[in-house]
């Protein structure tokens, strides 16, 4: 049953196994975000030596939630060639992966024959499943979170089918 969703920390927060993300657009238009892509575009690149130029706090969360024991994982379906926006993710993905995440790409292309939800998701320890609403534009509407077991498994299947398709961060290149 949709619901809605408590905060993203306190999902993250309550987890003892698993997190794990589905992304399926080329662009995400948040206007928190706004000022990183600008700088991004403008040159400025976050100093691998320095996690302070790092996405915060987004990035000690996740640093917190993976030396919890938690496996967060990540799989991202792209257009190829990619667009700018996915340009500005790759480029910032190290962050992510030094943290802790774990994040595989996979051309849209190589995703025929996967059934995949309508919406991005994240699933909690195979329990709760949180689905992510944009608009066309790629504007964040809102989410709700649904834990019917049914649901759970259909996101369950397309991510681990997108996960086990996809390219690690480390081998892919755009």
């Amino acid at each position: 049953m949709l619901r809605n969703a408590p905060p993203f920390a306190e999902l993250l927060a309550g987890c003892d196994r698993s997190a794990v993300h589905l992304e399926m657009r080329d662009h995400y238009d948040d206007p928190d975000e706004a000022p990183r892509v600008a700088a991004w575009k403008s040159g400025y690149r976050p100093d691998p030596g320095d996690r302070s130029t790092w996405w915060r706090p987004w990035l000690d969360m996740v640093a917190e939630t993976v030396a919890r024991g938690v496996d967060i994982r990540r799989a991202r379906i792209v257009s190829e060639p990619v667009s700018e926006y996915t340009r500005y993710l790759y480029d910032g993905t190290w962050c992510n992966v030094a943290a802790g995440e774990q994040i595989r790409w996979l051309p849209r292309r190589q995703a025929n024959d996967i059934a995949l939800p309508g919406n991005d998701f994240w699933i909690f320890d195979d329990r709760i499943v949180r689905f992510g609403y944009f608009s066309g534009e790629g504007t964040y509407l809102g989410d709700e979170v649904d834990d019917d077991p049914a649901v759970i498994k259909l996101c369950s299947s397309a991510f681990e089918a997108v996960w086990e398709r996809g390219t690690p961060h480390d081998n892919y290149t755009i």
